[in-house]
């Protein structure tokens, strides 16, 4: 199994020398959300800090750019990292994209499809030359002069994957992305039965296979040095837990473990503007389907029993001392990447 990591909120100045201790560490990939900053932008600086970890936007809101613009983000963040990024996309939800972005919502699955086949259909220009014309219900692009076109890529294809909840865009994932990025909120049991079951639907539509298919998930991670740690860890999930499950866009998963009660619950704390009194509704059981919860030394052995043979990647903790991590967290980090990947799932 493949273990990945954020660069958290650390200083511009830092990102460099953080990128490159987490690589140090041993972990094979570095994911930026779109959450306080920019996705590319940091990677820039990982990128130049790095030589070996794959560096993924995980992920960026794909419908306030167009597939343009994200196709020259990548292609310039592919030829800087030589050939090490991998563009991630997500949808985001309607009240975000309308009236954070000012953006226009609508038919989110099938205009994302559009956006993925709108971006290889430039790097395809771009690759051999030949006129860019696509043409959907979302996007058209026919102009692409060589003043504005890169050379071929030495690196290959790059690779696109998506973040998916619904049931269409994980079959899209399956149908044509390199992977999936499971939302942290899901749980093994929602991986196992929704999720998988359809990524290899779209896969079997597309007639491709999953060999090279890539699932990254699920759910939270609560660990730490000793107890107390884990016990302030847990808290932080919980309170993420109630606030995914407080909009609509999540009820599916709530509702396949049969807790589609809580959303209306939350629903109404966030209508009061009681942010502080999410965590409450989420009871333990609830919170620990969604998370893993244990010290550095036996977090390991836990991913390994509840993640083991279902997940190709997943994202892990980074220590409190970043330069100098515990035995017992460096163990962990090497349990986890000997567990099992999920070859069996691809193979069904």
């Amino acid at each position: 199994m493949f273990i990945e990591s954020t660069l958290g909120d650390v200083r511009w100045s830092d990102i460099s020398g953080t990128a490159r201790a987490i690589e140090g560490l041993g972990f094979d990939g570095i994911g930026t959300p779109e959450l306080k900053r920019d996705p590319f932008l940091p990677l820039v600086l990982a990128a130049e800090g790095t030589e070996r970890v794959d560096l993924t936007t995980s992920v960026a809101i794909a419908f306030p750019r167009s597939p343009t613009v994200v196709a020259y983000m990548a292609r310039n963040l592919c030829d800087l990292s030589g050939g090490r990024f991998v563009v991630g996309l997500g949808t985001q939800v309607k009240g975000h994209i309308e009236r954070r972005f000012s953006t226009e919502w609508v038919s989110p699955g099938p205009r994302l499809r559009e956006y993925v086949q709108a971006m290889r259909a430039i790097w395809h220009t771009w690759d051999t030359g030949e006129p860019l014309n696509f043409h959907g219900k979302f996007y058209n692009l026919s102009l692409m002069t060589p003043e504005f076109s890169p050379p071929p890529s030495e690196f290959g294809p790059i690779k696109v994957q998506i973040a998916a909840v619904n049931e269409y865009n994980i079959r899209l994932a399956g149908e044509i992305c390199d992977g999936l990025r499971v939302h942290p909120f899901s749980t093994p049991d929602y991986t196992r039965d929704v999720i998988w079951p359809n990524i290899k639907q779209g896969a079997r539509k597309a007639g491709r296979s999953l060999d090279d298919f890539v699932l990254n998930g699920t759910g939270f991670i609560a660990t730490g040095l000793d107890e107390e740690a884990v016990t302030k860890a847990r808290e932080d999930a919980r309170y993420r837990i109630s606030f995914y499950a407080s909009t609509r866009t999540y009820l599916p998963v709530l509702e396949h473990h049969g807790w589609g009660d809580l959303n209306p619950k939350l629903r109404e704390l966030v209508a009061q503007n009681r942010w502080g009194d999410l965590p409450s509704v989420v009871p333990d059981d609830v919170l620990d389907a969604f998370c893993i919860s244990g010290t550095y030394a036996d977090i390991g052995g836990l991913i390994s029993a509840r993640l083991g043979g279902l997940v190709d990647t997943i994202g892990f903790p980074l220590p409190d001392g970043l330069d100098h991590p515990s035995d017992d967290y460096l163990a962990a980090l090497h349990q986890v990447r000997a567990a099992e990947g999920a070859a069996n799932q691809r193979a069904d």
